[in-house]
């Protein structure tokens, strides 16, 4: 049985703030599990039932950190709406410095981006193609919230990710070469639009689009022409097209 203080202690991992003071965040289910112990980050412990305990062994070897609870005391840890077999306590990995683009890289930057499911999302649409590092906007949900976590299955443990002032961010990035280009649902379309790299792309939110500091930036406008009768696109659709045409012309 885990104990109450442990409880209690990995329960409040689901709030953000000691998320931040513990440097730890919960990782949950098979699938990500699985993918947070084939990755590079630090477990700190896992906790399982009897039945998902021994798959944990089976599949990863036995000096792992497990320990066993009884189902409602994973319930109570767990976020998921059922199904709370399986869940680990993962270290946060240092805050990552400044760095711009490096020759032929694409990065991704996020402005102002809230709903966990398009963040996780992003994750996974820049896992997909390759992209490196996500720059967001101090406002971004943290993608350590379960529900990106969930969401970005796995890919998380592969994208590096830096909160920082977006416009200082993206303003480097160009002042050392990178071509930047602004995501919006009036601009030019993408397919009329000579694409380079190294560049960064800015997304913004669907409700309130780019920030005004980065509307005022001096940036190639991009946009995906719209052919049928659909209002918009939430803003992981839309990075998924964009990142499609740029992986098409510049890889």
């Amino acid at each position: 049985m885990i104990s109450q203080p442990e409880l209690k202690r990995v329960r409040a991992l689901h709030q953000k703030k000691h998320r931040e003071e513990e440097g730890r965040f919960l990782v949950q289910g098979r699938k990500v599990v699985a993918e947070l112990l084939a990755s590079d980050l630090r477990t700190e412990v896992v906790f399982a039932t009897e039945d998902a305990a021994a798959w944990v062994r089976a599949s990863f070897g036995r000096n792992l950190p497990v320990e066993i609870g009884a189902p409602h005391q994973l319930e109570r840890i767990g976020t998921l709406e059922r199904g709370n077999e399986l869940v680990a306590v993962a270290y946060a990995p240092p805050p990552l410095s400044q760095r711009v683009p490096g020759q032929g890289e694409l990065m991704l930057a996020l402005d102002d981006i809230h709903d966990p499911r398009n963040m996780g999302g992003l994750l996974r649409i820049a896992d997909w193609f390759g992209i490196r590092r996500l720059l967001c906007s101090p406002d971004c949900i943290e993608v350590y919230n379960p529900k990106v976590v969930q969401s970005s299955m796995g890919s998380v443990f592969r994208v590096e990710v830096r909160h920082a002032p977006l416009a200082d961010e993206v303003a480097a990035c160009a002042a050392a070469g990178a071509k930047v280009y602004l995501a919006t649902m009036d601009g030019p379309a993408v397919y009329d639009v000579p694409l380079m790299r190294p560049a960064v792309l800015v997304m913004g939110s669907e409700s309130h689009g780019l920030s005004e500091a980065m509307r005022a930036s001096q940036a190639e406008v991009v946009s995906i022409p719209r052919v049928g009768g659909a209002e918009s696109l939430n803003v992981a659709m839309a990075a998924a097209a964009l990142c499609t045409e740029f992986a098409r012309r510049t890889r």
